[in-house]
């Protein structure tokens, strides 16, 4: 998963990924998922990576059952995906593409309201951590962004960069 989280996964990986994803939480619905806390691990990170695969191609998010999962592995994954969309930014910024990072500014914001949505009891998915860690990235991110867009309008550099 580690290519999908650096750009670099093919369709062929992320399929591989999708159908992995359904065995097992077709596995841990009937019972015969084996280690249930290390296969909830996998399946969250399996959603996160196919979220983020979606987001780098600038295609719609899958629902959870498109994926074949429940709430208690695709809400994690949406909660995680926003600091992967962070990493992208940041990524923009320290290109100096403003407007990309921009762009997933925007899409930070979409998951995260999405993911403020949901209410789920903490004894079925511990959600409120992951709305309160997303809530606070996408404001640091704003933040971040707003610094770049001031220090652009000024004619200053970025920081770590010095004016040639």
């Amino acid at each position: 998963m580690g290519r999908i989280h650096d750009g670099r996964g093919t369709a062929a990986e992320i399929r591989a990924i999708g159908s992995g994803l359904r065995t097992l939480a077709r596995r841990v619905r009937t019972g015969r998922g084996g280690d249930g806390g290390i296969a909830h691990d996998a399946l969250q990170e399996a959603v996160e990576a196919i979220l983020l695969a979606r987001i780098l191609r600038g295609a719609r998010l899958p629902s959870p059952r498109e994926l074949g999962v429940g709430a208690e592995a695709y809400l994690p994954g949406l909660g995680d995906l926003v600091g992967e969309i962070r990493r992208l930014v940041l990524s923009s910024l320290g290109a100096g593409d403003l407007a990309a990072a921009r762009r997933r500014l925007g899409e930070m914001d979409s998951v995260v309201r999405s993911l403020l949505h949901f209410e789920a009891p903490r004894s079925i998915v511990p959600l409120k951590p992951k709305q309160d860690t997303a809530r606070a990235l996408l404001e640091r991110t704003r933040g971040d962004v707003t610094l770049a867009e001031v220090l652009a309008r000024t004619g200053l550099p970025p920081a770590g960069r010095s004016a040639r």
